[in-house]
């Protein structure tokens, strides 16, 4: 997967490879002269409604249920600061540095367009905090979809609060001092736009688009090795018979399968032996294409709500010729709904590959050894490996249940239908750890039933998987702590450059 070395906003739309290049390659993020004028002219905006005194939300109203209390003069300023304030009530473990930096990218994305009207300064600020390492500590719990998690990075831009910065927990006054940024005077609209839009479940969401795709990538790797151990019928395979149901994610896996595969001289050896494999193993290209399908859809709508203005209200034209928009672009329906399909898709590759998992340590249908290991009854082998991954399975099966159709009333009857997509892609982070966890278990059971059969020429791929991990995790010759062994696996699985060197060209 390509990351840019560096993020410049201007004209261009965004992938969210560029969100993860800033959250979690530290790529410099910057914009363009066209980009500071769009947010030059929305705040010359907010300027001239102060100056005329129009009413407009959250520019010199009260926010929520409160909308229809008017502010004026020193109130505006105040406002910002105690939105801040009272929103950044989150409870909980905090966020990763990562999705903390994943979040303000988003934020600093949705400000460029020019349409909230936040001031130049405070936009400066959260591009040092990303720029100069310095992230807030961000509880992670308790948004419906959005408000506190940018509410605690907003307070930090004051100096309150604790900061990661240079490996160390400080608070966010000695940060700021150590870098020379002063924080910002907040003006009028400042504090609603802080908190407001969708960039917490959007930052999140791409994340969680790069771990996706990896593990996409990663189960064909490790299906093709469980497939071949199990002596698979690549006739499955069959590029003419697959071609018969073209989804475009069934078409890439059966042609990653096939080229994993080249060369097996286990396969040969295999053809025949059966009528037909079990589905877990003769379905690889449907459910992984199928996952597949559903991860590229989730990217569309993911990258639509990068590219798009989310906040409210919203300012359009010039401060001569204006129009203040009340609208509902804060709500994030949209990525709401792509996490919950992923999660329903993440949960699926994790499903498949513990049922092959089940298989390679069953001698009834495996025709190796029973768990894998020398001299079973003394040894116990991967037996318990398997329950660990049908644990994580029952997990994932519970994160998969639908965020987005539930629904709660807040702010007095003002906010009655919410995403809750904030709430989804964190959990679909911990859909994806699971499913890293259960492909490290398929990675060490596939490459120790390779073990017990090398006396056969594996596939070009599949051959390379196994010798990559045995760089990483001895054989299993008989039992020894096994939970070290995973942990290496499932380290390896978070090495991009280990897939490249496995399958350049896997897609």
């Amino acid at each position: 997967m390509h990351y840019p070395s560096s993020v410049i906003l201007d004209n261009q739309p965004l992938c969210w490879q560029d969100v993860v290049a800033v959250a979690r390659h530290h790529a410099p993020l910057s914009l363009s002269d066209t980009a500071w004028a769009r947010i030059d002219n929305a705040q010359a905006i907010v300027q001239k409604i102060v100056t005329s005194e129009q009413r407009a939300y959250g520019v010199n109203t009260g926010l929520g249920a409160l909308c229809n209390q008017a502010l004026h003069g020193d109130q505006l300023a105040q406002l910002s600061r105690n939105t801040l304030m009272s929103h950044a009530c989150g409870v909980g473990e905090p966020l990763r540095d990562e999705q903390t930096r994943a979040i303000i990218c988003c934020a600093i994305v949705n400000y460029s367009h020019g349409k909230s009207g936040i001031r130049r300064p405070v936009v400066e600020t959260l591009l040092a905090l990303l720029n100069r390492g310095i992230t807030p500590q961000v509880p992670s719990q308790g948004s419906v979809g959005y408000l506190t998690h940018m509410a605690h990075v907003g307070v930090a831009l004051l100096g309150l609060g604790e900061v990661s910065y240079r490996g160390q927990l400080v608070t966010a006054t000695h940060a700021l001092a150590e870098e020379g940024i002063v924080p910002p005077q907040l003006g009028a609209k400042d504090g609603l736009c802080l908190v407001n839009g969708t960039p917490c479940m959007t930052g999140l969401s791409c994340l969680a688009l790069a771990d996706a795709w990896r593990l996409a990538r990663w189960a064909d790797v490790l299906g093709a090795m469980s497939f071949e151990a199990l002596g698979g019928q690549l006739a499955a395979f069959d590029s003419e018979i697959l071609a018969l149901k073209p989804h475009p994610g069934m078409q890439q896996v059966g042609r990653n399968l096939r080229m994993l595969l080249n060369g097996s001289e286990m396969i040969a050896t295999s053809e025949g032996i059966r009528t037909q494999d079990a589905l877990s193993i003769r379905s690889i290209p449907q459910v992984h294409g199928a996952c597949r399908d559903q991860i590229a859809h989730a990217e569309r709508q993911i990258e639509t709500e990068l590219n798009g203005a989310t906040d409210n209200p919203l300012l359009l034209g010039t401060p001569d010729n204006y129009r203040v928009m009340s609208q509902a672009n804060p709500h994030g329906e949209s990525v709401a709904m792509a996490a919950d399909l992923l999660a329903i898709a993440i949960a699926e590759l994790g499903g498949i590959a513990e049922r092959r998992i089940d298989r390679l340590i069953n001698p009834l249908v495996s025709g190796l050894p029973a768990f894998l290991v020398s001299e079973p009854g003394v040894n116990s082998g991967m037996m318990i490996a398997q329950y660990v991954a049908a644990s994580l399975c029952a997990e994932n099966r519970q994160l998969a249940q639908p965020c987005v159709v539930d629904n709660y009333v807040t702010s007095a009857l003002q906010e009655d239908h919410l995403s809750l997509g904030t709430g989804a892609a964190l959990r679909l982070h911990k859909s994806l750890a699971n499913v890293n966890q259960i492909l490290a278990i398929e990675y060490l059971l596939a490459a120790q039933a390779f073990e017990l059969l090398k006396e056969y020429r594996f596939g070009e791929g599949t051959h390379r998987a196994w010798q990559r991990l045995r760089q990483v995790v001895a054989p299993y010759h008989q039992d020894r702590w096994l939970a070290p062994d995973i942990a290496s696996s499932a380290a390896l699985l978070q090495d991009e450059q280990a897939l490249l060197e496995i399958a350049p060209t896997l897609l």
